[in-house]
């Protein structure tokens, strides 16, 4: 049996991690064959995890089917609804580079500095020289994709995000909170809703719903610009950018965090959505942190891709 585990000592407690590798391998011992292909082992892989945030809100589909593999708190998944912070990103470039509307050769100067009517939305990412599209994703770079954002026609931004299945309850719970979206009617708010800072919340599930959408566009496109500079964004953004830490479940990923504030506080609520395996996924995984930022989400998921029933290089 080619059970999957990695005893991951290197950046957490030797002691945790050598406990938790034997309940890895008791629980694969267990599963038998469900531990290569399963959802069972997914499940037990997402449930493992969550055990350090037991909050968490986690969503992993089947990318073929769609169907739901495993979750945690999947009522909480269904009506939660947040800011997406920067998870728009890649879905937004991906639409206007495909339309031919934004050059993804373009470059855009960061001096980290960003605020945009009243919210101080400062870049974390190392200074850097300007950004082309793929360095800006990467980095998840606030100031260039408001560049981006002025761009933007009266009502372009809604044409883009509702194809992708983000604003749409998914049917895949009962009782779901449909997506709160506004129109932005200003450059300032066309700027606050791609940022995913105000005039949108999702759940996580529908989330989860656009980055299958996602995927399902890579592969449907592998030689379009617009594949390839957002599968290179996502695929260096999971490896050594702002969602570097979902690598180190050592699965390759493609993935993006992002952070915002809630609607009526100024705590941080942190996600992860990726793709596994990087070059052929099979999966969506989703994490949802209600407080938190994006790199804790991306840790979550690394936890998650280290017991996950994938081949490894």
């Amino acid at each position: 049996m080619n059970c999957p585990f990695r005893a991951r000592i290197v950046h957490t407690s030797g002691v945790h991690r050598i406990l938790r590798l034997i309940a890895v391998v008791a629980t694969c011992g267990a599963l038998g064959a469900f531990c290569q292909t399963g959802a069972p082992a997914w499940q037990s892989a997402v449930d493992r995890a969550a055990r350090e945030a037991p909050e968490a809100r986690i969503i992993v589909l089947d990318n073929a089917s769609g169907r739901l593999l495993a979750a945690r708190r999947l009522n909480d998944a269904a009506r939660t609804l947040a800011a997406p912070g920067s998870t728009l990103k890649p879905l937004v470039l991906y639409g206007l580079v495909s339309a031919g509307r934004w050059n993804p050769a373009s470059r855009v100067a960061c001096n980290r500095q960003l605020a945009v009517a009243g919210h101080r939305l400062a870049c974390t990412h190392p200074l850097a020289p300007p950004f082309d599209a793929r360095e800006a994703l990467t980095w998840s770079c606030n100031t260039y994709f408001a560049a981006v954002a002025r761009t933007l026609r009266p009502g372009e931004l809604g044409q883009l995000l509702r194809p992708t299945g983000l604003l749409s309850v998914t049917g895949l719970a009962r009782d779901e909170a449909p997506a709160e979206y506004r129109e932005p009617d200003s450059v300032d708010e066309e700027q606050l809703t791609l940022l995913g800072v105000e005039g949108v919340r999702v759940t996580p599930l529908e989330l989860a719903v656009a980055y299958r959408w996602l995927a399902l566009e890579l592969a449907a496109h592998p030689g379009s610009d617009a594949v390839q500079v957002v599968r290179e964004g996502l695929q260096d953004s999971a490896s050594f950018g702002m969602a570097g830490q979902a690598s180190l479940g050592g699965v390759a990923v493609m993935g993006k965090t992002g952070t915002a504030e809630g609607e009526h506080s100024s705590r941080t609520h942190g996600w992860f959505a990726g793709l596994a395996p990087a070059q052929k996924p099979k999966v969506v995984i989703v994490v949802y942190l209600p407080a938190g930022r994006g790199a804790d989400a991306a840790h979550m998921a690394g936890d998650i891709l280290a017991d996950a029933p994938l081949e490894r290089p």
